[in-house]
């Protein structure tokens, strides 16, 4: 018959096997997390119940600070690129001339599915409104239209709207 402390030793070592199966089971999928291995050596290298059960809270509060960080990581990077968009939005925020938003909208719907970094098939045109590289030049544009933000787009279409009309566009202008 085993003795107390070898049954308690015995429960403890299937109670972090379960928590082992557990974590691993609940897993995130990027692989991060704390690995059943890492439970089963705390359970082995413990020699008390009691050291177990520390050394798998160890684990689990590394894994989950990890993970928190990962996260505030990415939170951090989504902050930024709407930050950065947000300042090209207010660069070029105030479109010229008196078309709307709407109807340019309208003509990058038809030419792009409104998609600011597409390149048509024959890789002519570019951008949300399908600039060639002249006519995106002509408008103060530099580089290809695909690389310029939508609002720099935006605002070059409605220059070129202003100044030449829809026929810019002759099947979606219409």
């Amino acid at each position: 018959m085993l003795n107390t402390r070898t049954s308690i030793i015995a429960l403890a070592l299937i109670a972090a096997l379960i928590i082992a199966g557990n974590l691993v089971r609940h897993r995130p999928q990027d692989g991060s997390g704390t690995s059943g291995a890492e439970i089963a050596i705390a359970a082995v290298t413990s020699q008390t119940p009691i050291g177990v059960a520390f050394q798998i809270g160890d684990i689990v509060d590394r894994s989950r600070a990890e993970a928190a960080e990962k996260v505030a990581e990415q939170q951090q990077a989504e902050l930024e690129r709407k930050l950065a968009q947000k300042k090209e939005a207010d660069k070029f925020g105030d479109l010229p001339g008196s078309v709307t938003l709407a109807t340019l909208n309208a003509i990058a719907d038809c030419e792009s599915g409104g998609d600011p970094e597409i390149v048509s098939s024959s890789g002519l045109y570019y951008g949300k409104y399908q600039f060639s590289p002249g006519t995106w030049e002509s408008v103060g544009g530099k580089g290809l239209p695909s690389e310029a933000s939508e609002a720099e787009q935006d605002y070059r279409a409605a220059l070129l709207y202003t100044r030449s009309g829809p026929g810019q566009w002759p099947v979606c202008g219409q």
